[in-house]
């Protein structure tokens, strides 16, 4: 299966390294008439990354390449490290009696791909005391409470996710399953 990543010409001005995401603004042309607007970025957990490569599931694939290339597109994605981790994890993973999705080579490719062409966010001492917290006061396993710390220390308003409540507010940030 081609890369989603791969295809995009499309590259942030500093690869995800210093700029705070959330001050970019981005410029477009609509219907001949210049607009000026801000771009909202989401942040995507892991089974987002991971069902764009999952022929199992046709719909959660399909919903998962339109919701990245859309990011790509629009700078709309933030992806946090975790999730890179995670992915080349899952994927190669050997399925029950079956192959990985992906072999190990591939799945660094497509590692690769996403740092270049997303903004990758990195962990500081406040994110992981964040975590902590939000571990404690929303009772989300400590993989959940580092993701959900991510959006809300980078100041993002929504988190694209199955494994959290569907429109619910965690702090300033609403979890959204995009598959619903």
């Amino acid at each position: 299966m081609p890369s989603v990543f791969a295809a995009s010409t499309w590259r942030p001005p500093d690869n995800g390294r210093g700029t705070n995401a959330l001050t970019r603004r981005q410029r477009r042309i609509v219907d001949g008439a210049e607009r000026t607007s801000i771009v909202v970025a989401a942040l995507v957990d892991t089974n987002i990354l991971v069902y764009r490569f999952d022929p199992r599931f046709p719909d959660r694939q399909k919903i998962s390449t339109e919701i990245l290339r859309r990011g790509i597109a629009e700078d709309s994605i933030r992806v946090p490290h975790q999730a890179i981790m995670e992915f080349v994890a899952a994927v190669t993973k050997p399925l029950v009696g079956a192959m990985p999705l992906l072999l190990v080579q591939d799945a660094i490719r497509e590692a690769e791909e996403m740092l270049r062409q997303f903004t990758v966010l990195y962990p500081d001492e406040m994110l992981l005391r964040t975590a902590l917290r939000g571990a404690v006061a929303y009772q989300l396993s400590w993989f959940d409470a580092h993701l959900w710390a991510y959006a809300e220390h980078f100041g993002l308003s929504e988190l694209l996710s199955e494994d959290f409540q569907h429109d619910r507010l965690y702090g300033t940030v609403r979890a959204v399953n995009p598959f619903l």
